[in-house]
């Protein structure tokens, strides 16, 4: 009977051992370990992620990136500037997008939905990448002009008619720390999604 107990014993510290190490190897131990034990919470919008990516011609793993850094999967939720969804998309967006894809009687509650909100919400991060697609590297224009507009991601880009700046030194003008903060986070959990291969 001891010896099974300790078989036992060490059978899950061996256990505990291999995925604290694949947690590890993964470049998110906490995000690996929580995606584990809460595999629906994690996938459970990625069809529809990749289908609003699909329509939209971005890469799906971008749009997890921005979904996992807006709401952490909760399409219930509700920004303190009245964001909503999946993607936090505000009003203006989502009308700018209803109206560019002639979606009548929209209602912004329909921003609470996750087609919905995954829809409008890449549509308006695939028209802001467009908006800086003369740079060498759109992204973090593109997120801050998500996060922040389009004026404000102008202004840290140097103004109209400006020399053109570096991703990095656009990245280093951004004066709020909360933007700022976002598009690391957002290219950061972009490139966990690459390395490993799958969102």
């Amino acid at each position: 009977m001891r010896f099974l107990f300790k078989l036992i014993i060490c059978l899950l510290t061996a256990a505990g051992v291999g995925i604290g190490l694949l947690a590890l190897r993964s470049g998110d131990p906490f995000y690996t370990l929580y995606e584990w034990l809460s595999p629906a919470r994690f996938q459970q919008y990625d069809q529809l992620i990749r289908a609003a990516a699909a329509a939209n011609h971005l890469d799906p793993m971008l749009v997890k990136a921005v979904v996992w850094r807006e709401s952490r999967f909760d399409p219930q939720k509700l920004g303190a500037a009245g964001e909503r969804g999946l993607m936090q998309v505000s009003e203006i967006a989502a009308r700018e997008w209803a109206t560019e894809n002639r979606t009548d009687n929209f209602q912004i509650e329909e921003l609470f939905d996750p087609n919905t909100n995954l829809q409008a919400g890449s549509w308006y991060l695939h028209r802001a990448i467009m908006h800086w697609q003369q740079m060498r590297d759109p992204l973090p224009f593109a997120l801050a002009e998500y996060n922040a507009g389009p004026s404000r991601a102008q202004r840290w880009a140097g103004g109209n008619g400006a020399r053109p700046v570096s991703a990095r030194e656009f990245q280093s003008n951004i004066d709020f720390p909360g933007t700022k903060q976002y598009v690391v986070s957002i290219l950061e959990r972009y490139r966990f999604y690459q390395r490993r291969g799958r969102m």
